[in-house]
């Protein structure tokens, strides 16, 4: 009997190559943060790099989505970003969502498989965030839900906020149905920007002295420095 799979692949590749995720710089299912030792400690030696292009890694990529489907994360950040990588290089290998689910099987829907695969298409000062604890997986499922700058901007009121999970959900509904992200924020009574900060005495006494003669708020002045120094 003859094998058909190469052209169903090919021919799933073609129909779903624009879902796909791609903006990610680095290799689809490379472990930047959880091979960080900085970040992940001494778990860091034990991040899993899925190569979609390699047979036997691409078929540990399908058995982790499948665990990970299944509900085996223990609440584990790290284990989810380890899910999410796995998801990304299966749907990579496989050539579309659909064909990822099926090789994937068990609990793992196309609706599963390409939330998780945006996870890990997140940028990585994002996913940093992820694996450090400080924003929820489930809470960066949401944000990878929007697009362009609202994406990044989102993920920092989440911390900046303290948004729970709902209120990330809640936000990025909004985003997507047309409303512009202060919009979206400015219903949970975040204003997009405020960021508490901790600065050194002298450093304070300056601000607040140039505020004062300039008669301009500190806010402003910071703006203008740190944009002068982003540049």
């Amino acid at each position: 009997m003859t094998d058909n799979r190469p052209d169903d692949r090919s021919h799933r590749r073609d129909e779903s190559d624009r879902s796909i995720p791609t903006d990610r710089e680095s290799p689809v299912g490379s472990p930047v943060i959880r091979g960080d030792e900085s970040v992940a400690g001494t778990r860091a030696r034990e991040a899993v790099q899925f190569d979609p292009d390699d047979p036997e890694s691409l078929a540990d990529a399908a058995e982790t989505v499948r665990r990970f489907a299944g509900g085996e994360t223990n609440d584990d950040h790290l284990y989810m970003l380890r899910g999410a990588a796995a998801c990304a290089a299966l749907v990579r290998g496989e050539g579309s969502y659909k064909a990822a689910a099926e090789r994937a099987g068990g609990d793992a829907t196309v609706s599963f498989i390409r939330k998780w695969a945006r996870v890990h298409d997140l940028p990585r000062s994002v996913r940093k965030q992820v694996a450090l604890g400080q924003i929820a997986p489930t809470a960066a499922k949401h944000i990878a839900r929007v697009g362009g700058e609202s994406r990044l901007l989102l993920a920092w009121a989440t911390l900046d906020g303290d948004l729970t999970v709902r209120d990330v959900r809640s936000v990025a509904s909004a985003i997507n149905n047309g409303a512009s992200i202060d919009q979206a924020l400015d219903e949970h009574d975040i204003t997009l920007g405020r960021l508490e900060l901790t600065l050194s005495p002298m450093t304070y006494r300056a601000l607040r002295r140039r505020a004062s003669i300039d008669d301009v708020n500190p806010g402003e002045l910071v703006t203008e420095a740190l944009e002068q120094y982003f540049e």
